[in-house]
């Protein structure tokens, strides 16, 4: 029986896999190690990590909504230096390559965490520009100028050895302006996307279901946005390498993410629910493709047939 290729190429990097754990649901990565599916994954991106320690937000933070899930942790860590004395050192560990994610306020606070990031021994680092910056709290991944910004002081204090990833948000106006601003600054691929804006209210209580009211929306209902997302680049940025992520349940939908640009698709919220799931996903994808007729992954990225 003709066995699947699932090697793939994201900008610099070759992954044994098309799948990465994403950043946010995959803890420090070595939390998942005794569950035996390291091995299936390409990549895993620990939580994001910022200059000095993060509190987080008041409970409640996490509450299901239907198939999805909000959430308003507030990217609570414990700060970098932190990290680097207790997870790092866990890190050679791991059977599978780990990147650090970098979160900051201004583009001076994401390049210091992302040089403690690499220095630390990281495979690569995911810059998370979902978060708002000092002078204005408008998200830098809304604005190409502030994303470019902290792109291009991130690639200046790291060098070019380093790759660097940049993980963008649904919600704005123009993701291709954005994802090209990043290119042009030194980005070697871009993550599309991180969770969308959403709030919910509990009927009985009338409270809203997370403490800041507005939190994060992830999982299923996240697929559709950011596949129309993902295609919107691929389509203004062929040659840009996309890592696609959101509501990703089964290897149909990593096949979406791939024909729609995609060379590796992140797993997210279906951790919480299935620690597991990689390895159904990965034979999920494996007999579609075989069934297809396709040998190789790579072959999938950006096929999709235009009527």
């Amino acid at each position: 029986m003709a066995e699947l290729d699932l090697t793939t190429s994201l900008g610099p990097l070759t992954l044994r896999t098309p799948l990465v754990a994403a950043a946010g649901t995959f803890g420090a990565v070595h939390e998942f190690a005794g569950f035996g599916t390291l091995g299936f994954y390409g990549a895993a991106v620990a939580k994001s990590v910022s200059r000095d320690p993060w509190p987080g937000r008041p409970a409640p933070r996490l509450a299901a909504v239907g198939d999805g899930m909000l959430n308003g942790i507030g990217i609570q860590n414990p700060g970098i230096d932190a990290w680097v004395d207790e997870v790092a050192p866990l890190m050679p560990r791991l059977d599978v390559p780990v990147w650090g994610s970098a979160v900051g306020r201004t583009p001076d606070e994401f390049a210091h965490v992302a040089v403690r990031l690499a220095e630390a021994g990281v495979a690569a680092v995911e810059i998370n520009l979902s978060c708002p910056n000092l002078e204005d709290e408008r998200m830098f991944a809304l604005d190409p100028g502030l994303s470019s910004a902290v792109m291009g002081t991130v690639r200046s204090a790291l060098g070019a050895g380093v790759p660097v990833g940049a993980k963008l948000a649904p919600n704005t106006q123009d993701i291709s302006a954005v994802a090209g601003a990043c290119r042009d600054s030194g980005a070697d691929w871009v993550v599309i996307s991180n969770t969308q804006l959403g709030a919910a209210i509990d009927p009985s209580t009338r409270r809203p279901r997370l403490s800041i009211g507005v939190g994060g929306l992830s999982g299923p209902p996240l697929k559709p946005v950011a596949i129309r997302c993902v295609m919107e680049v691929r389509q203004s940025h062929p040659d840009l390498p996309i890592l696609g992520c959101g509501g990703v349940t089964t290897g149909a939908d990593v096949v979406e993410y791939l024909l729609a640009g995609a060379s590796a698709v992140g797993l997210g919220t279906v951790h919480f629910a299935e620690p597991r799931a990689a390895k159904r996903i990965t034979g999920e994808l494996t007999r579609f493709c075989l069934a297809q007729g396709v040998a190789r992954i790579a072959d999938l990225v950006g096929a999709v047939r235009p009527w």
